[in-house]
């Protein structure tokens, strides 16, 4: 169901500094901030900074970015027109073995940004999922992964090998509800400023 347009209330991390967000994408690499300003949108990362006028934003794509070592991550991919184009993560490292979901304040951040757009009057492209063409490839190959193993499940059931079946069948339940979920999530569609995707949102 899309999510409609919050109030005007984003935070660093879970709900301190408003129309402010900051994440590390890697343990050791700088830390990405974003900030909300009259201006446009302020981003920093390391040496890099800069600040794009809310109507200067030529595209937002909204996506489902699962990790191993995080299944709630997500993701919005930006462009500026005339070229230039950063990402923002609703998670954040901590340690080298722990990266923790940040899934309040990108949220919030995410809404008052489309709600800064729409004011400005942007008629920027708004994407969710990943591209059609990744898409499809992507049902091409599950297409093929599925046949492959409905058919070694059946050779498995035919010569009774028991613990081939149950570790096949333990395969594909793992299967449907990580890669499939992702999919699902991933559908490529349009969205509008007013109706945000909420499975693109954590």
């Amino acid at each position: 169901m899309p999510t409609s347009l919050p109030d005007r209330s984003a935070a660093e991390g879970e709900g301190a500094a408003p129309t402010t967000y900051v994440y590390k994408g890697s343990l050791f690499g700088a830390a990405h901030r974003y900030e909300l300003t009259d201006a446009g949108l302020s981003w920093r990362s390391g040496s890099r900074s800069g600040v794009w006028p809310y109507a200067d934003i030529a595209s937002v794509r909204l996506s489902y970015r699962p990790m191993s070592m995080q299944s709630r991550r997500f993701r919005a991919d930006i462009a500026k027109k005339g070229g230039g184009r950063i990402a923002i993560l609703s998670t954040t490292w901590q340690t080298v073995s722990l990266m923790t979901p940040q899934d309040q304040g990108y949220r919030a951040f995410i809404g008052v940004l489309h709600a800064r757009m729409k004011q400005a009057g942007s008629k920027a492209s708004l994407d969710g999922g990943i591209g059609r063409p990744t898409y499809a490839a992507a049902l091409v190959m599950l297409a093929f992964l599925a046949v492959a193993m409905v058919g070694l499940l059946v050779r498995a059931i035919a010569t009774s090998q028991l613990t081939a079946v149950l570790f096949l069948i333990g395969i594909g339940a793992w299967f449907v509800w990580t890669i499939g979920g992702f999919i699902k999530r991933n559908r490529p569609r349009r969205y509008t400023f007013d109706a945000l995707p909420a499975e693109l949102l954590p």
